[in-house]
């Protein structure tokens, strides 16, 4: 059992704000990531998992998806999260039913997932039944029974299999198959609300929806640009690509509009350096833009190297690949002949220097990589600002040569895989076709509910069934309020777990937690022995992943050996799939994913390479683009970008250091000299200055969108350097103030950073505290 005594929940009133750092990592990162090892862990079982992260025989970083070197790897080959990541699945704290009996469902609702999830791992299933206020222990036999149960007495459109970015090729491959053989495409992932504005733009436009370059690629670059993103906190060994790019004689340019540490400076904790001063600098130029404001960018961006290839022919374009690989030219060059400078300043927060020192060095570089997350992805116009961001790496020709192409930086471990493996609503033909083949099913044709459709299902009352492999929806979603009022009214709920979370506690009205084996848990329960898996990382290589701790209770059962069992339970024992053999030997999943997907003959010999493999990449391979035409496409968009009315800010929402997507590893932002809270609003401080409010002053939140609005109450104002007419705050607790219709157009992903709020001050029991207004 947990010590609850030593749990304390977070305490707004305790915030404390410092001054923001400089630089990334080091000391302190070693000994923040040793600290919360020890304590959650204890040394041994902290020293055999960190020994064994990301290194080849050892398992796969249950945080970013960010790869590894094919070459020589570090001893300590981890980022300070991913320690933190570790240690919240090593922990030796356990939530067993006893814990659920003795804590209500009524006293669970009053906590933060911060407070959940420090009791532990999981150690046996537990079910909530209809006029129960607690969970109570289930067998597993009766638990898959009842999913069976209530999933047959509905229909599969009434069904909804949600999935994280944390499981691995195999599972999400049966999971899929799964819910495809009851008869529904209901399979919403963590790529909704996070990616799939990149592949919506880049299918289009390039062919593939996944990025185009290696590791060794982010090495090579004359240079890169890191747009939208927070390496520092979300992926912090991108910054030591980053920093071998730059001693190799590359530059890298910043474009956010908060000035983050790790873009501004690296103290590498593996090197001698990494200790002293101020560490290795990291971006050569920062561009602090408004949120919102980087398709206007990179469209000045074109027009600057097309004003440069006229005064200049043949100096920028490349001529030879544009004309035999690309169409649209023309169009896009005669778009992008004028603009109105005004405008573009207005809409970027930027100088026409500013960017024009940016366009320079990009006409002199031969070998660009931009690299982008999720800045630009949760925006009403991120597809046109990432097909812009296409338009210019084609320009220069920036595919399929060293140094060079398109990277999105996916956050969550597999993410990507999952996606590969199939795991999407609205799946191509050729899938279906080839599952039904290998299986001898009749996959259903029809799409299903994406992450904003299942909200919306949930409201309508149309899911009788959701069940979540890992994740934690009701915290990742927007229009909160709504949506965990929707959860509570269907009729099961299942989450396949390792912890317990918010989504928990708003179940439906039977809910079942099934508690599952993690990345760093010895797999050994086989008639063949130990099993291990595989995960794609963010540049398509797949590798193994096998983890070694004992697991802290014998009652857990791995993702591939529920799901079989969920399956068999479901559609019997006599379905077409032979869920058991899958289960016994994950050897079999493999051959099944070998037959059916493309780019994994031989599966199960390459994935045992000490290095894995890596995917078929046509625009990286070979210069090829498979879209209807053959070629990429040039594309034209209009201009648009966030601009807020009188009175209001654009808000956009953001992960503290102490985070990882909606888990809390603790209770600090360090890097931006937060500590303590979550609740916080950074602000300009000339914005807070127009609006007659002060620093730390207690608000309330105010969203409108389409004339609704959504409040979140209760938010301390904090003097920041962000960007003019901006303003962040932490996810999730912003996430109420997202209105489900407030989505990227095309990618129906939530407009997380597109926000446009006001502040209302806050004052206990008073209904009708006024408004500060911009000036």
């Amino acid at each position: 059992m947990s010590n609850e005594s030593r749990i304390v929940d977070i305490n707004e009133d305790s915030l404390h704000v410092g001054h923001p750092e400089t630089s990334a990592a080091g000391l302190t990162a070693v000994a923040v990531a040793l600290q919360r090892g020890l304590e959650q862990a204890g040394p041994v079982r902290t020293v055999r998992s960190l020994a064994r992260i990301n290194q080849r025989g050892g398992f796969d970083c249950p945080g970013c998806a960010w790869p590894e070197s094919n070459g020589h790897r570090k001893a300590a080959e981890f980022c300070e999260n991913g320690a933190k990541a570790v240690a919240e699945e090593a922990t030796v704290s356990a939530v067993t039913p006893e814990w659920w009996e003795s804590h209500p469902i009524e006293t669970l609702r009053n906590k933060t997932d911060y407070w959940l999830s420090k009791h532990g791992r999981i150690t046996e299933p537990v079910v909530l039944r209809p006029g129960d206020d607690r969970y109570r222990r289930i067998s597993w036999t009766d638990a898959f029974d009842l999913v069976a149960e209530h999933i047959n007495a509905t229909t599969p459109d009434r069904c909804v299999f949600y999935t994280s970015g944390r499981t691995a090729n195999e599972t999400a491959f049966m999971y899929q198959l799964f819910a495809r053989s009851l008869g529904t495409n209901n399979l919403p992932d963590c790529s909704n609300m996070c990616h799939e504005s990149s592949g919506s733009a880049l299918n289009p436009t390039i062919g593939i929806g996944k990025g185009t370059v290696t590791l060794e690629d982010i090495h090579e670059a004359e240079l890169i640009l890191v747009v939208g993103q927070n390496p520092g906190t979300n992926h912090p060994r991108m910054l030591s690509a980053l920093k071998e790019c730059r001693d190799r004689g590359g530059k890298v340019v910043a474009v956010n509009p908060l000035p983050e540490a790790g873009l501004l400076h690296f103290k590498d904790p593996q090197t001698v350096s990494g200790y002293v001063g101020e560490g290795a600098t990291i971006a050569d130029e920062f561009l602090q833009i408004k949120v919102g404001g980087d398709l206007a960018l990179f469209q000045a961006l074109g027009h600057l190297l097309l004003e440069e290839e006229r005064r200049v022919p043949g100096s920028i374009v490349d001529r030879a690949f544009v004309d035999a690989r690309t169409d649209g030219f023309a169009a896009y060059e005669a778009a992008r002949a004028e603009i109105d400078w005004d405008e573009t300043e207005r809409a970027t927060g930027l100088s026409r220097l500013e960017i024009a020192t940016v366009a320079n060095l990009l006409a002199k570089s031969k070998a660009t990589v931009v690299c982008w997350a999720l800045g630009l992805t949760q925006q009403p116009h991120s597809v046109d600002t990432i097909r812009e961001i296409v338009n210019v790496l084609l320009l220069q020709g920036n595919f399929g040569k060293p140094g060079a192409g398109a990277c999105p930086v996916r956050g969550h471990s597999n993410v990507q895989g999952d996606r590969t493996m199939g795991i999407w609503e609205k799946p191509k033909e050729w899938l279906l076709a080839a599952l039904d083949s290998e299986f001898g099913i009749a996959t259903p044709r029809e799409h299903g509910h994406d992450s904003t459709e299942t909200l919306e299902a949930f409201e309508k009352d149309e899911v009788d069934v959701f069940v979540s492999l890992g994740g934690n929806f009701a915290q990742a979603n927007s229009d909160t309020e709504a949506l965990e009022a929707g959860m509570q009214r269907a009729g099961l709920t299942v989450h396949i777990s390792t912890k317990p979370n918010r989504s928990h506690v708003v179940h439906g009205k039977t809910s079942l937690i099934l508690p599952t084996l993690g990345r760093t848990d010895r797999d050994d329960k086989h008639p063949k022995g130990r099993q291990f898996l595989s995960v794609e990382d963010s540049m398509s290589m797949v590798h193994a992943t096998q983890g070694r701790l004992e697991p802290i209770s014998e009652h857990l059962l791995s993702e591939p050996v529920i799901v079989a069992r969920l399956a068999a339970a479901t559609l019997g024992e006599d379905h077409a799939v032979d869920w058991r053999a899958m289960a016994e030997d994950y050897d079999v999943i493999r051959d099944h994913i070998a037959r059916v997907l493309p780019g994994f003959e031989d599966f199960n010999r390459r994935v045992r390479d000490k290095n894995g493999f890596q995917l078929p990449n046509p625009p990286r391979d070979s210069r090829t683009f498979a879209t209807d035409a053959g070629r990429a496409h040039f594309t034209v968009s209009p201009l648009e970008y966030l601009e807020a009315p009188a009175g209001h800010l654009i808000l956009q929402t953001i992960r503290s250091h102490d985070q990882y997507n909606t888990t809390f590893y603790g209770q600090d932002d360090r890097y931006r000299g937060i500590k303590d809270g979550r609740r916080v609003i950074l602000i300009h401080p000339e914005d807070l200055a127009a609006l007659g409010l002060a620093d730390r002053e207690l608000v309330d939140v105010v969203s409108v969108f389409n004339g609704e609005e959504r409040r979140a109450d209760r938010f301390r104002l904090v003097s920041y350097p962000t960007a003019k007419g901006c303003a962040a705050a932490y996810f999730p607790e912003a996430n109420a103030l997202v209105h489900r219709e407030n989505v990227a157009r095309e990618s129906n992903t939530p407009g997380f950073k597109a926000i446009t709020v006001r502040f209302e001050r806050h004052t206990p029991g008073d209904s009708t505290a006024h408004a500060g207004q911009l000036s």
